[in-house]
């Protein structure tokens, strides 16, 4: 099973597009719980509820030397038939980025993972090699800096675009295998519907609602191709943090829960 197939039967299956973002702060996280049992208790409690859970390698390598096997251990507690996602956002010359690649899928044994263009298509090239992977590439990520590059037009042609909408074309020029997606914030919907209509069939991981700001109904409606699919609607503060009392796992399923009502309220789903 490839990653679209993956994403699509956990969709459909637990009739949900939510992703929880695992990026585990010991200054917010509950007294005396370890990272790994923290990561563990959220993903048992809500693993029924997700299609995926995006994992941020940073908050994992800020551990020093047991982060790696606190990371690894934490990949192999998500059930087989959820995605994961380092969240990882690599991007270099070629036999870095296939170093990369390997650690990223063959060590850590990720579904996919998020990467940066700005060194062009043979930095991703190895990444994309791995045709059963999901590759998410940065495109309008939803931090209040992204327009200082993204926006920048770009002359191509005859025409003027904003960067982001030419690593959107681009995206499609190179997703010959079907695996490629794109990250696209919340935080910027009018961006998001223009990127959906450049890509009409390929996945968007959008993070960027919740804590952030993002509206949610507006990337639900922008976010999703046209079976109502394809989207990756990840939050993080807003469900690991739901409580810092010993019932953080149990307040992190009714969150999850919530998110997952209210985006299919907005697709109309029972």
């Amino acid at each position: 099973m490839n990653f679209i197939e993956k994403l699509t039967s956990v969709s459909r299956k637990n009739k949900s597009l939510v992703c929880v973002g695992l990026d585990p702060d010991s200054s917010l996280m509950p007294l005396g719980v370890s990272v790994s049992q923290f990561s563990r208790e959220i993903i048992e409690a809500t693993s029924d509820l997700v299609c995926a859970y995006k994992l941020n390698l940073a908050f994992f390598e800020a551990m020093g030397d047991e982060g790696f096997k606190t990371l690894k251990n934490t990949v192999g507690c998500i059930p087989e038939g959820v995605v994961s996602i380092g969240d990882a956002k690599r991007g270099d010359i070629g036999n870095t980025s296939k170093a990369y690649a390997k650690a990223v899928f063959d060590v850590l044994g990720f579904d996919a993972t998020t990467v940066s263009p700005y060194l062009g298509f043979d930095s991703l090239e190895p990444f994309i090699r791995y045709a059963d992977k999901g590759i998410f590439i940065l495109c309008r990520t939803s931090n209040p800096g992204a327009a200082d590059f993204q926006s920048l037009l770009c002359e191509t042609g005859s025409l003027a675009s904003p960067l982001y909408q030419v690593v959107a074309r681009k995206a499609n020029q190179w997703n010959k295998d079907g695996n490629i997606g794109l990250v696209v914030g919340a935080t910027y919907p009018d961006e998001l519907k223009r990127i959906r209509a450049i890509c009409p069939d390929m996945p968007l991981l959008i993070p960027g609602v919740g804590a952030q700001g993002g509206d949610l109904a507006l990337a639900v409606r922008y976010g999703v191709d046209s079976r109502g699919e394809k989207a990756i609607i990840n939050s993080s503060r807003q469900i690991i943090y739901a409580s810092r009392g010993k019932d953080f796992a149990q307040a992190a399923r009714r969150a999850a829960q919530e998110l997952r009502e209210q985006i299919n309220n907005c697709l109309n789903i029972a």
